[in-house]
């Protein structure tokens, strides 16, 4: 499978997508605290925590840098994975008391997703508190303590 960057990504979305998502990238590297790196991985924009912070990598496939955050153009949404929604239900909690102050519609999740059936109402202000809310190293600490198998 051909590598392609963030970049090559968001150029290959469909035209109603291209610009909410452009907007959703720069809202996350604005709001990351400094650490986390951006890449592509399992064929989505990643953002993880880099081998030089944190040598063990991910679990699951060592090799791989410790992911953090993804954002992908699915079938029917855009949508957003948050591993730290995952493991944390103080921030699970203030991102749902939050929403509500953000979007007229139904918050549209799963454990570690969020989706966004329209681009107009991606809640871009929301989302950057959210991703500036853990950093690298606290997001180690939880991996460590949490998910870590």
């Amino acid at each position: 499978m051909k590598t392609i960057s963030p970049e090559q990504y968001i150029e290959q979305l469909p035209e109603e997508r291209k610009q909410a998502f452009q907007q959703l990238r720069k809202t996350i590297l604005k709001n990351l605290p400094k650490g986390f790196v951006e890449t592509m991985s399992y064929g989505m924009i990643s953002y993880v925590v880099p081998h030089t912070l944190y040598p063990k990598g991910y679990h699951c496939k060592p090799e791989q840098a410790l992911p953090f955050i993804s954002i992908a153009s699915q079938k029917n949404f855009i949508a957003m994975y948050h591993m730290g929604l995952y493991a944390n239900d103080q921030l699970m909690n203030w991102l749902k008391e939050e929403y509500p102050k953000h979007n007229k519609t139904k918050l549209d999740r799963g454990k570690s997703c969020l989706r966004f059936k329209k681009p107009e109402q991606i809640p871009f202000q929301l989302i950057g508190a959210l991703c500036s809310k853990i950093t690298p190293k606290e997001w180690i600490q939880l991996y460590e303590t949490k998910l870590k198998k």
